[in-house]
């Protein structure tokens, strides 16, 4: 029922800055939590942070604390992923997703976006 499209990946070089957006439709969010994840080519799909919806409060990986920022707009229903100091090992496919319960799992979010690519050269 809900639909999660991602925007605002592309090409930057190492140290630059980047913005993440996941818009939501289909009607109010009801999940308690939105997270993103990340997925490079061969490899296994990995927590960046989520942040509950209705606290605010957020929760980060170790390769993302420090340098990423989580933010929502409850009343755009809209996820934000802020990105700085980029790394070559940030490259991936980037995902937000909606789940009920406050996890690092993605097994745990019922709803996915389609990704956007993110590529950060040397």
């Amino acid at each position: 029922q809900v639909q999660l499209v991602e925007s605002g990946g592309g090409l930057v070089q190492a140290g630059g800055s980047l913005r993440l957006s996941c818009a939501a439709s289909g009607g109010t969010l009801r999940s308690g939590f939105m997270g993103w994840f990340r997925q490079a080519p061969g490899k296994e799909r990995e927590f960046v942070g989520n942040i509950g919806w209705i606290t605010g409060i957020t929760d980060y990986a170790d390769s993302a604390k420090g340098r990423f920022t989580i933010s929502r707009d409850n009343a755009k229903n809209t996820l934000y992923l802020q990105m700085s100091s980029l790394k070559p090992e940030d490259t991936a496919v980037y995902y937000c997703a909606t789940g009920v319960t406050n996890s690092w799992w993605p097994r745990a979010y019922g709803y996915w976006g389609q990704g956007t690519q993110v590529t950060v050269s040397s």
